[in-house]
């Protein structure tokens, strides 16, 4: 029998016979009088209708509730906001993506601590209700699970797999005139064929899958398909395990130690993750009060190979991987390799070394997708943290190893991405130029849209091997090829990225991770000597807020610094 006090927070309004008003309206929504002494686990679902990765999730919501329920706790569900990278991607909706991270956290933190729940449950699906999921579990700081709403099913055309990626970079081969009219429909149309997460080892499966090694969400919880049997199961299983944590007092804290971040960070690399998860780990540290930095992944990346064949540098899908064993099998593989710190706490109120002890390794099982460590597709990391006069503070590259690891080549400068397009359509780039993308960061754009439509352009036009691109805004996961974003200081702030002209010769470098224009010392400081600070591009509204308190990309864009 438990003799832990599981209402600790929740009894403030329960049981207090000074707070009739708040009793009444517990009567009001269908309490008994048992449920007074009951724990309060709030359920946050970021299911919205205009998005095929959340649009279900307020369906898997109801599961959790229901088996919250079972493990006699009352579950109590409320909503957040979601913003589809996938939709707004090359509009200025984009500008909005990074901003809901930091209203996703502040909306869940705000709920759960003024209305005392005493543990959280929170079902998200696309790129940063995760990131902002975890941002409020670490405020709180109260027993918390993360029920991640799965990856779609691959769409099919003509024989083709398909999937997100695949519409964006239809544009490209529609440009360069490779694709006809009906095979770009044909492309468009069956891309996306149900519900779920986009497929490949873009951001939301990046971030889903590192959170597992983390220790925040579930085993399996990562690579359990959206529309899966098991995905229902595993909602279901939710409310016995936050029982747990809340009967041994098991709070992120405990969980989300500078061991566990490596475990995280470890996983990223060896599945060849997003670069938006830098932004995203960095952010969730600050929130439990540790300092991960730009450093941190580049040691990681450079004590550890890229291992995994996934889209959107290799061949296979998410789902694929679910099909021979999941993120439970790479993990167990890393813990016999001596690269996973199995000793760390997880949200079963057991070791990662306890969870994975009756797990088949992947490397014992016939798949193609992981390679094995004595033959990796890169013997680094994929992610290089780059420096030098264009990223002082520094930048995040993603270089698989088949992009090459040195570009050197001519700018061609574009105030935007918007005016990039078009400059793709006028057939300005050629190859050898090194494109930049200016203005897009935190504070210029604001917000630090995403660049998939101008990548994908690129890959779609075939330019993709012969430039390089390099930008102060971020990249979508689905993103490949040499590319450089997160430039800091961002051309709003006075960074030389945005003082870079046509012509100039720019030279990068992922084996020394540099990022140099090639000027003398002369010159860039006239350069700088003739900046003047621009007006924020917005006036008002969140925009605004936001930009007037983000920090930068190399301190994760947090805004409550």
């Amino acid at each position: 029998m438990c003799n832990v006090e599981l209402n600790k927070y929740s009894k403030t309004l329960t049981k207090d016979p000074t707070q009739p008003a708040t009793q009444a309206m517990f009567y009001g929504i269908g309490f008994e009088e048992e449920d007074f002494d009951k724990a309060q686990i709030g359920i946050a679902s970021m299911g919205y209708d205009g998005n095929t990765c959340n649009m279900h999730l307020n369906g898997l919501a109801e599961i959790v509730k229901k088996g919250v329920k079972e493990q006699n706790l009352v579950g109590l569900m409320f909503h957040t906001i979601g913003i589809s990278d996938g939709m707004t991607n090359g509009t200025d909706g984009m500008r909005y993506s990074l901003v809901s991270r930091d209203i996703i956290a502040d909306s869940i933190e705000a709920v759960c601590a003024g209305q005392y729940y005493d543990g959280l449950i929170t079902v998200p699906g696309c790129d940063k209700n995760m990131p902002g999921s975890l941002m409020a579990m670490a405020r709180l700081d109260r027993p918390s699970i993360m029920v991640y709403g799965g990856s779609i099913a691959p769409g099919h055309y003509k024989g083709q797999d398909l999937n997100i990626v695949s519409a964006f970079e239809a544009l490209g081969n529609k440009i360069a005139g490779k694709i006809s009219d009906e095979d770009f429909k044909g492309v468009i149309k069956n891309s996306c064929p149900s519900a779920g997460a986009c497929g490949g080892m873009y951001t939301a499966n990046t971030m889903a899958s590192a959170i597992e090694a983390l220790g925040m969400s579930l085993p399996y919880s990562s690579s359990y398909p959206a529309l899966s049997k098991e995905k229902k199961e595993e909602c279901q299983f939710a409310g016995h395990y936050v029982k747990i944590l809340l009967e041994k007092d098991i709070k992120p804290s405990d969980i989300m130690t500078p061991k566990a971040f490596e475990n995280a960070l470890r996983l990223i690399m060896i599945l060849g993750g997003s670069t938006n998860a830098v932004l995203h780990f960095i952010a969730i540290a600050k929130s439990i009060g540790y300092d991960l930095t730009l450093d941190d992944f580049q040691k990681i990346s450079d004590e550890t190979p890229f291992l995994a064949d996934l889209k959107p540098s290799g061949k296979y899908l998410m789902e694929d991987l679910h099909n021979v064993g999941g993120v439970p099998a790479v993990m167990k593989y890393l813990l016999d390799l001596g690269l996973l710190h199995g000793d760390c706490l997880t949200v079963t109120g057991k070791t990662i070394a306890e969870n994975l002890e009756h797990v088949t390794s992947i490397i014992d099982r016939q798949q193609n997708i992981i390679h094995d460590i004595k033959d990796p597709i890169k013997a680094t990391g994929h992610i290089r943290i780059l420096y030098g006069n264009i990223a002082e503070k520094g930048s995040v590259a993603k270089i698989t190893g088949k992009e090459g690891d040195y570009f050197k080549g001519t700018a061609i400068v574009f105030d935007g991405e918007k005016e990039f397009i078009k400059g793709i359509e006028d057939k300005k780039i050629k190859e050898g130029n090194v494109v930049v993308i200016k203005n897009e960061g935190p504070k210029g754009a604001p917000g630090m849209p995403e660049m998939l439509k101008p990548t994908s352009a690129l890959m779609g036009s075939g330019l993709g091997k012969n430039v390089a691109l390099i930008t102060d805004g971020r990249f979508s996961g689905g993103t490949h090829g040499f590319v450089v974003g997160h430039i800091t200081p961002e051309a709003f702030s006075g960074g030389l990225i945005g003082l870079i002209k046509d012509g100039d010769v720019i030279e990068l470098d992922a084996e020394k991770n540099t990022i140099n224009a090639l000027l003398s010392d002369e010159e860039i400081n006239k350069r700088k000597a003739e900046f003047q600070q621009p007006d924020y591009k917005v006036k008002r509204g969140v925009l605004y807020k936001y930009a007037k308190s983000v920090a930068d990309a190399s301190q994760g864009c947090v805004t409550d610094l």
